[in-house]
């Protein structure tokens, strides 16, 4: 993923869209199975519409964290994985596919170079073609179901929605199917400035590496620098984009007012926030976004670097084809 080389440090074309596949959704499926957890503290702590009065302390992530397990039992802290394992495969395919057709796309139709701008552009690009292919539909079933406060260990606490595909059901039966686009907009400005900071970062930290280190230039870094970028280039993006993030989860977690348009329910959330909660509002969650977000980059790129270069030097035609040693 070279942003200087349109082949790529090591010299070849980009990834197939099968090393992809594999790659990036074994990669994202690690990613949620370890970090989702963090995930669903988040949405609750966004959720939460608790004013900041004089003298008052703000519940933290870690008794927000505490309080769903106290409640709801460890299990309610995995609400909504469902949704995010059955689009993390095409997510990430989309993620890292599109990033490499948009490169090639940017490249100097002389040189093969791709500047660090254009893969600023790619990173975006692929990051609003994720929201709007898969993301966005994934996050408002998930929010929906992270969103209930009922105990996994109770069988007569029957929720709303009892899991992903029913959410799906109830969701698209009682509001239309265009209540999973919901917040489309805020979705594909998030995934858009989060890829765009995360793979620009990423790409840069890793050619300084690879520049300081020669007998890594034409080979993959250690798995530990990997994990080690990739740790730093994915707590950029909540950094840079939190309110963002804090007003999609409302606007996904809740039905549409009849007659009222998408910006004006995105202007009245965010004018609401700020008279009833303050401006720290638009921060809520973000510790648990960037614990969960930045080591689910550095789980991502160590895993997708990791399986990529085995599926390139195998001898499997269906993820060799199409590359140049």
């Amino acid at each position: 993923m070279s942003a200087r080389n349109g082949k790529g440090s090591e010299g070849k074309r980009p990834a197939s869209a099968a090393t992809n596949l594999i790659a990036g959704g074994a990669a994202g499926m690690m990613e949620a199975l370890v970090c989702h957890p963090l995930d669903t503290i988040k949405v609750r702590m966004q959720l939460s519409r608790r004013a900041r009065a004089p003298g008052t302390k703000q519940r933290g992530f870690i008794k927000t964290g505490a309080e769903i397990v106290r409640k709801e039992t460890a299990l309610g802290l995995y609400k909504g994985l469902g949704a995010v394992v059955t689009g993390i495969v095409p997510k990430m395919a989309i993620r890292f596919t599109s990033f490499e057709a948009y490169k090639k796309l940017l490249a100097n139709k002389e040189t093969g170079r791709v500047s660090g701008q254009a893969t600023f552009l790619a990173g975006l690009s692929a990051g609003v073609t994720e929201a709007v292919a898969v993301v966005t539909p994934m996050e408002v079933i998930k929010i929906r179901l992270q969103a209930q406060h009922h105990s996994m260990a109770d069988p007569l606490d029957i929720p709303k929605y009892r899991n992903a595909a029913h959410a799906l059901y109830t969701v698209v039966k009682e509001e239309g199917i265009g209540a999973l686009y919901r917040g489309v907009s805020l979705t594909a400005l998030r995934q858009g400035s989060n890829q765009a900071v995360n793979f620009t970062a990423y790409t840069e930290f890793k050619e300084i590496l690879q520049r300081w280190q020669p007998q890594y230039s034409d080979s993959p870094l250690p798995s530990y620098q990997t994990t080690f970028i990739g740790l730093i280039s994915g707590a950029m993006g909540p950094l840079s984009n939190a309110p963002i993030d804090t007003i999609k989860t409302r606007l996904q977690k809740t039905p549409a007012l009849a007659g009222e348009t998408a910006m004006g329910r995105i202007m009245n959330i965010a004018k609401d926030m700020f008279k009833q909660e303050g401006f720290h509002a638009f921060y809520k969650g973000i510790t648990p976004r960037i614990m969960r977000v930045a080591p689910g980059q550095a789980v991502t790129f160590t895993v997708y670097e990791f399986l990529k270069e085995k599926l390139e030097t195998s001898n499997l035609p269906l993820v060799g084809a199409g590359y140049e040693k």
